[in-house]
């Protein structure tokens, strides 16, 4: 998967601006990203809050390693 410009961090900031009042064109425009990638942060980050991204990110990271554990048993298994 493609690494982010900006972090997650960034990412909330520019939702911030948008909550604020700033369209979603004029915020694309000024920090350089799509009208599609602006919509998916706000699908995925819209109403959290920094600590709150945080959270998520080491949920996404424990349940990956979990899923992984969970496929090297199934593998033992067979």
């Amino acid at each position: 998967m493609k690494r982010s410009r900006f972090t997650e961090e960034q990412i909330i900031g520019i939702l911030k601006e948008h909550q604020a009042g700033l369209g979603a064109k004029e915020l694309c425009r000024k920090h350089g990203v799509s009208d599609a990638t602006f919509y998916k942060w706000r699908a995925k980050f819209g109403g959290m809050e920094v600590s709150d991204a945080k959270k998520l990110k080491a949920l996404e990271a424990e349940n990956a390693k979990l899923k992984k554990l969970l496929a090297e048993q199934m593998m033992d298994v067979c």
